[in-house]
């Protein structure tokens, strides 16, 4: 198995396969990488061969089995030097959490996340749907059914809801991923006998900029991860017990279970070879058979709680809200994606390809390609344990479940692979030691230490904060607060402000409170000109028929579906119009508007001053807004120069109920 794992990480993790594979993904950027590595490659080689010939003619400089004897003090010091790790990992998470990721939510999934948390926080499985789903609506929001719920398992958010209750959520990821490294070191000591390994591995992964960044978020794979290596530790102990085994059995499926509830396909792909390990020993009977059976009630347990919160959200007990959402689309296979591409073979192996390729870059961040230890250890290995065969087993499910998975999986790295990351840093770790049983000489493994080791110094040098440079200065618009600019330009508490969105997004959202699915609006954006959408639009929100009329009123234009080109005049280039087509009046007022600036709606779902924000949509607008309200209305917009602030503008309502009543798009 390890040979095979190495020729899998060789291949699809150094081999840009998926641009040879015509359509779907590609790496446009592979060559400067390869170009990267090399020249990387060179001067770690460099780097390690002078070391090397400098340790040769002065050996006091490499006091031998110093590593040796600094993992031995860690191991006397038992838990307690375990917790100390976790420590400082926190420390840099939490760190990393605030200066890097600002505190917040950055990515819809973790707004929607966030948002779910809240609503559990509050003792409550759903909130009741608003008549006008429109002006709150969101991608991943469920709002129809007299419910709204987020689209995510049920696990995840319950995490989140921790953090909200002591008014901390940014605290989650980093209290969770610092359990984590402290489990893993636990684990380790269990399973790996080799002096060094177990603290060489466990300071890999922990500090890992792979797993520090994506430690610092609120995104579920953090969460899920955690309990999947207590449930990794579990199993450990399991089938290291004899009669007392079912204890251990019966955590680790409730860990194994609560993995599953946060991401299901994740706790899948480990549960089930730990269940088949545990079904082999079983055949023996006795306390085997106890074990097997405390192991399926663990995993019940939690997948009950989570079959109770699908019925109460979509009615069913195993349909989740994505597929609630999205329909059978969202589901694993090989069909048809939510956007409307098909999702083929030839596409997944395009998908793993770009995962372990960027993997190599973003797991260590060293000039050369991260997993190449690991394959190394990998493909030299003499021999593995039973413990090492389920490891494998579960990154092997991992891979191929992803590879039956329609999206592309990218924030803060290649966030789908964070599961594998503990154990390539144990194979990382476990190199030195593989070389010594193939009985390479001491100095070549002195010249690969070294190699290594300045591999490492290079990347946290150099590559480390360049990324934390980008990370920083990304996805702005997600990270301004709305309540701290209102105050700051004048904004009255309790306040209606109207969130100037793209026209683009209003139209979709407008789209969505007629009925039209998400993948059907999604597709109608796509193959449609923006203006001929909008008007169709506005004929079905004012006689009625939802999605068919919408449909065959933009049929014509869908069939020009082909002839399609961007929208440049807007700084939201995602629209579409046919050439040669003229813009109406009502669509030339929308591009003016999109040129003056929009923002985002979605970060202000979770936005926790008194103001009720709510999508501007024009005249659509006096469905709220009727009647001689005194409550102040103010227009909440964002410049187009990137890093431009939020800008806040008062409206008088006299004057935008005559142009809401002049507007051909209004309601009647």
């Amino acid at each position: 198995m390890a040979p095979f794992a190495a020729l899998v990480l060789l291949v699809l993790g150094l081999l840009p396969i998926a641009n040879w594979i015509a359509g779907g993904h590609e790496m446009p950027w592979f060559q400067d990488r390869l170009d990267g590595w090399v020249s990387g490659g060179a001067i770690v080689v460099g780097v390690a061969v002078i070391a090397s010939i400098l340790l040769r003619r002065s050996p006091a400089l490499w006091r031998e089995g110093a590593w040796q004897r600094l993992a031995q003090r860690w191991e006397s010091r038992g838990w307690r030097g375990d917790a100390c790790i976790a420590a400082v990992a926190l420390v840099l998470y939490g760190v990393v959490s605030q200066l890097v990721l600002s505190a917040k939510p950055l990515l819809i999934d973790e707004i929607i996340l966030v948002y779910q948390a809240r609503i559990f926080a509050a003792g409550r499985l759903w909130l009741p749907a608003p008549p006008f789903p429109e002006f709150t609506s969101s991608m991943h929001l469920l709002d129809w059914g007299g419910k709204v719920y987020g689209q995510f398992p049920a696990g995840g958010p319950a995490m989140l809801a921790l953090g909200t209750l002591v008014g901390a959520e940014w605290l989650v990821g980093p209290c969770f991923a610092a359990l984590g490294v402290f489990v893993l070191a636990r684990l380790l000591r269990r399973i790996e006998p080799r002096a060094g390994v177990a603290l060489a591995a466990t300071l890999l992964y922990a500090f890992a900029p792979f797993t520090v960044f994506l430690s610092g978020s609120m995104m579920n794979h953090v969460t899920t991860l955690t309990w999947l290596l207590l449930g990794a530790w579990a199993l450990a102990v399991a089938v290291e017990s004899g009669s007392g085994a079912w204890r251990p059995a019966l955590a680790m499926g409730l860990a194994f279970g609560v993995a599953a509830t946060i991401r299901p396909l994740d706790g899948a792909v480990f549960a089930l070879p730990a269940g088949a390990w545990l079904l082999w020993r079983a055949r023996r009977g006795g306390s085997d058979i106890g074990a097997l059976l405390a192991s399926g009630i663990g995993i019940a347990i939690p997948l009950l709680f989570l079959a109770w919160v699908n019925a109460s959200q979509t009615g069913d007990p195993f349909r989740f809200g994505y597929i609630e959402m999205w329909g059978q689309t969202h589901a694993l296979g090989f069909h048809d994606a939510p956007w409307g591409f098909p999702h083929t073979p030839a596409r997944g192996l395009e998908l793993i390809n770009l995962y372990l390729v960027r993997l190599q870059s973003h797991f260590l961040e060293t000039p050369v390609p991260s997993l190449l230890f690991a394959t190394a250890a990998l493909g030299l290995t003499r021999r593995i344990t039973g413990f090492d065969r389920w490891v494998l087993a579960s990154s092997a499910g991992l891979l191929l479940a992803y590879w039956a998975y329609w999206h592309d999986g990218y924030y803060l790295g290649p966030r789908f692979m964070l599961p594998l990351a503990p154990w390539l840093a144990l194979w990382t770790a476990r190199l030195p030691a593989v070389l010594a049983d193939r009985g390479v000489p001491l100095p070549t493994r002195q010249t690969i230490l070294l190699g290594g080791i300045t591999a490492l110094l290079m990347g946290a040098a150099f590559s480390v904060p360049i990324q934390v440079e980008q990370y920083r200065n990304g996805m702005l618009s997600m990270r301004f607060d709305a309540d701290a600019a209102a105050i700051a330009q004048g904004v009255e508490p309790d306040a209606v402000v109207l969130v100037r969105e793209s026209w683009g997004a209003q139209v979709v959202a407008r789209m969505w409170a007629l009925g039209v699915s998400r993948v059907d609006a999604e597709q109608f954006y796509r193959t449609t000109d923006l203006c001929r959408l909008d008007a169709a639009t506005a004929v079905v929100e004012r006689e009625g028929g939802g999605t068919s009329r919408l449909s065959a009123l933009i049929a014509p234009s869908r069939a020009d579906s082909g002839r399609l080109v961007a929208l440049r005049l807007s700084p939201d280039t995602t629209g579409h119009v046919l050439p040669g087509s003229t813009l109406t009046i009502e669509c030339t007022r929308r591009v003016i508007e999109d040129q003056a600036g929009f923002t985002v709606f979605t970060p202000l779902l979770i936005a926790t001053g008194r103001n009720a924000y709510i999508r501007d949509l024009h005249a659509r607008d006096s469905l709220l807004l009727r009647g001689e309200s005194t409550t102040p209305v103010w227009l909440l917009t964002q410049g187009t120069v990137p890093g431009a602030g939020l800008r806040f503008h008062r409206i008088a309502l006299d004057s935008a109920r005559a142009e809401w009543n002049s507007s051909t798009g209004g309601p009647e």
